[in-house]
């Protein structure tokens, strides 16, 4: 039995590596927070991928451990730490894609705007270091609030004088991936399967599926519809109390950040037809920056897909959402003016 299973790890590492030979792409992905609780396990994703070549890792504490915990993972890319701001400009130096997981997280009784007065000024600063150190870089933010702290880097970059809104990107992936997961559980689908667009902002009413959309199409109830809606809206804050305190959601934040990242690699590297959705700078709604479905492509954004023709009760959604949305995103441009 012991043989048999050694026999199998060994088979399983041996297919990794071919894959990761034929897969390989020389890339290189900065994470800034990188020791914090969503920072740590989306490096170890990203550690896993032959897409990045490079892994460069920053916070204000602990990043030469947990580079080093890295380092010693038999996958290709080359792990490096940085720690504290005399060091933030090397780690970014060269990066394809700068991912910001960085900040405080959520508490019990917190809603995600509660963390503007910290997380604003960092997501500031280090968008200040991007754009100075590598204005061409993909740039996607994690850093809640979303609604937020994306019009708070293009404000920044505007200030830098590069600014280009295919390569900003607000990682509402968690919203598809939560969606995905409990429409599958709802139906008795393969998850693997299902695709919800989820449209809007990344927080509260904002958060919009669209479940007329879903691939493989279903049907729902009237009484499903808004249940199944408020449980997508809300899934955080379940996370956030089912920790009691320890923490928000860390580790599927990771699993998406990761998955939004592995698909602008591929993109940049050539693949055709990748689509995800995305907080991004819009002109299809009234709010002057929206989530839906977008393709990627080498420079970023290739084109903005829109979100297609909407139910009634989706309509009804958007609708309730646009206050909140504007006024999100006008107190992140406000706060950099």
């Amino acid at each position: 039995m012991l043989k048999n299973g050694i026999q199998r790890c060994l088979l399983g590492a041996q297919l990794m590596k071919s894959f990761s030979t034929s897969c390989q792409a020389d890339s290189k992905v900065a994470v800034l927070g990188a020791s914090g609780g969503i920072g740590q396990p989306l490096s170890l994703l990203l550690k896993e991928s032959p897409l990045i070549s490079q892994l460069a890792l920053y916070d204000i504490a602990h990043t030469p451990g947990v580079a080093a915990d890295l380092s010693h993972i038999e996958t290709r890319a080359n792990v490096t730490g940085y720690l504290g701001n005399d060091q933030l400009g090397d780690a970014l130096k060269g990066s394809d894609v700068v991912l910001i997981p960085a900040g405080v997280p959520r508490k019990p009784g917190m809603s995600r705007d509660d963390l503007f007065s910290t997380n604003a000024s960092i997501v500031r600063d280090l968008c200040k270091a991007a754009a100075e150190t590598c204005p061409q870089a993909m740039l996607g933010i994690i850093t809640n609030p979303v609604n937020s702290t994306v019009p708070i880097a293009s404000e920044v970059y505007k200030q830098a004088g590069c600014y280009d809104p295919s390569k900003i990107f607000g990682v509402t992936t968690l919203d598809v991936v939560r969606a995905n997961t409990f429409v599958a559980q709802a139906k008795s689908l393969d998850v693997s399967t299902v695709n919800v667009p989820v449209i809007g902002g990344h927080a509260g009413v904002t958060i919009i599926p669209l479940l007329s959309q879903t691939a493989p199409k279903v049907s729902f109830t009237e009484d499903e519809l808004p249940s199944l809606t408020e449980r997508i809206q809300n899934a955080g804050t379940e996370v956030v109390e089912a920790k009691a305190g320890a923490g928000s959601a860390t580790l599927s934040m990771a699993f998406a950040a990761a998955r939004f990242c592995f698909s602008l690699l591929q993109a940049i590297n050539g693949k055709e037809g990748v689509v995800e959705c995305a907080f991004v700078r819009s002109d299809l709604t009234e709010s002057p920056y929206f989530a839906n479905p977008i393709l990627l492509g080498k420079t970023g954004m290739a084109k903005n897909l829109g979100f297609g023709e909407l139910s009634d009760f989706e309509k009804q959604r958007v609708e309730e959402a646009m206050g909140e949305l504007k006024s999100s995103i006008k107190k992140g441009e406000d706060f950099v003016a």
